[in-house]
């Protein structure tokens, strides 16, 4: 007669089998991506949701504890708009950027390096001494000249928004050395008048990610992915070289510009694949690296082969249009 206690074993180990099956599936991406740095771009819902927070974090310390270097860049839109509200200045918008006036620029930089930054770092280092929180101010690490959009033909002065002219990745470099996850706050130093710029977050991480030689740029979004036809089709583009998505910018929404704009500048100076993906899903970096399946949009440089299937997938209708996601 068999012991009771042999069948309880048995069925312990087949209920477990699934989660072996699961690390299992991970092990070729684990190989692919050991040693690698990846940067992260943390924004959109993520950034609000405490679930989405602490789910983020997770994944960020899990990329790290599998051997990967991962670099976290942030903005922070919904909390400088708030803490502006509570200080009395209007939030305005020209060319998708935020007009930063000097009262403006003070606040975007208490927020970002004072609120945001910190209560990520607090965040990752729930799970050990890691994190280490810096800005592009530190050892020069971004550097930048005011910037000026074209509106209908003529520059726009918008203050204290900066385009970025120059990287020095030593600072992150040497925290990644001893084994620390950065995490940048999206602002920079000045090239030539001694003040601080509001950089794009997204265009900071791709400009980090370049000069890092980072294996992957991933980006944080409030959308599926980059829709093949929005609003006619739900489908999201898995996977798309870089000449392709050239040619689709002329046509995305403005929140949206920034993030492409970024993976194609990043894959077209050495970073192996950029992911805009959806924040929104809990765990979402970990299913994107990973998973065969993935969950977003993989921009590849135009040399490069296939890493996944070519093939797109059915996005839940959100009421969300291409682009909502800043």
């Amino acid at each position: 007669m068999s012991n009771p206690s042999d069948m309880n074993n048995v069925t312990r180990k087949h209920t477990a089998l699934p989660k072996a099956q699961i690390l299992i599936e991970a092990l070729p991406w684990l190989t692919r991506h050991n040693g690698k740095t990846v940067v992260i771009k943390f924004g959109g819902n993520a950034m609000i949701d405490e679930d989405l927070k602490a789910a983020f974090a997770q994944d960020v310390v899990f990329l790290h504890h599998a051997g990967l270097k991962p670099v976290v860049v942030h903005g922070g839109g919904p909390q400088i708009s708030a803490a502006l509200d509570r200080h009395g200045i209007v939030s305005e918008f020209k060319a998708g950027l935020r007009v930063t006036t000097e009262d403006a620029m003070d606040v975007v930089r208490m927020v970002l390096a004072g609120q945001v930054q910190r209560e990520l770092v607090g965040l990752l280092n729930q799970h050990g001494p890691l994190a280490v929180g810096l800005t592009g101010e530190d050892a020069h690490t971004i550097t930048a000249v005011r910037h000026q959009p074209e509106i209908d033909g003529e520059l726009v002065d918008i203050g204290r928004v900066g385009e970025i002219t120059a990287i020095d990745t030593g600072a992150i470099e040497a925290l990644l050395a001893d084994g620390r996850i950065p995490v940048v706050s999206s602002i920079a130093r000045s090239e030539d008048d001694g003040h601080v710029y509001n950089v794009n977050a997204d265009t900071a991480a791709a400009a980090l990610a370049a000069a890092l030689g980072a294996e992957t740029l991933m980006v944080l979004t409030d959308v599926e992915g980059l829709y093949e036809d929005w609003p006619n089709s739900d489908e999201v583009i898995s996977r798309l070289t870089a000449s392709q998505l050239e040619k689709l910018l002329p046509e995305l929404s403005a929140g949206m510009v920034p993030k492409m704009e970024g993976c194609l500048h990043a894959v077209r100076n050495g970073v192996t694949t950029a992911r805009v993906i959806d924040g929104r899903v809990q765990h979402s970096i970990l299913l994107e690296i990973f998973t065969d399946e993935g969950i977003g949009t993989m921009v590849v440089p135009d040399e490069l082969p296939d890493l996944k299937p070519a093939k797109k997938k059915s996005a839940k209708k959100s009421g969300k249009k291409q682009g909502d996601a800043v």
